[in-house]
């Protein structure tokens, strides 16, 4: 059994937003979200369940007003699925063992780095800082993450 879970106790630490967006597969205003302009080294986790799902080191600008990483740092902790609300196909991204949705996954990302890109809600997710990933149970992607120069 994994040891990240959407308990009743996670779900009522939420703001009506995250609230919004992780269990009513809302999204965040573009251009508003805590993390879009984020640099800090760390990791980002399920806001809900604490599933560590984006590494800093895969975050990068692209422009389309929400955070944008280019790969999970766990697949095992992302689940994928069309998406076809609002008139349009797209792919759904959710965390697993959370089942947040998290935001939606395109094709036109970094082409030298995959060339996917995870645009993900702020709202859906935690920063832990690299001097505390260890100490909050992350210690096993420290390697994943760069430290600040």
């Amino acid at each position: 059994m994994s040891r990240y879970r959407k308990t009743p106790e996670a779900l009522a630490r939420l703001s009506p937003e995250q609230f919004r967006v992780t269990q009513e597969n809302g999204t965040e205003r573009p251009g508003t979200g805590t993390y879009l302009h984020h640099h800090a080294p760390g990791i980002y986790v399920d806001v809900v369940s604490g599933e560590p799902l984006f590494a800093s080191t895969d975050k990068f600008e692209s422009g389309c007003g929400w955070p944008s990483f280019t790969r999970p740092v766990d697949p095992g902790h992302v689940r994928e699925r069309k998406d076809s609300s609002h008139g349009m196909i797209r792919t759904e991204v959710r965390s697993v063992d959370g089942d947040s949705h998290l935001g939606h996954v395109f094709p036109d990302g970094p082409a030298d780095r995959g060339g996917l890109r995870y645009c993900i809600n702020s709202a859906s997710l935690r920063f832990v800082p690299r001097e505390a990933m260890e100490a909050e149970g992350y210690a096993a992607y420290l390697d994943l993450v760069k430290e600040a120069k």
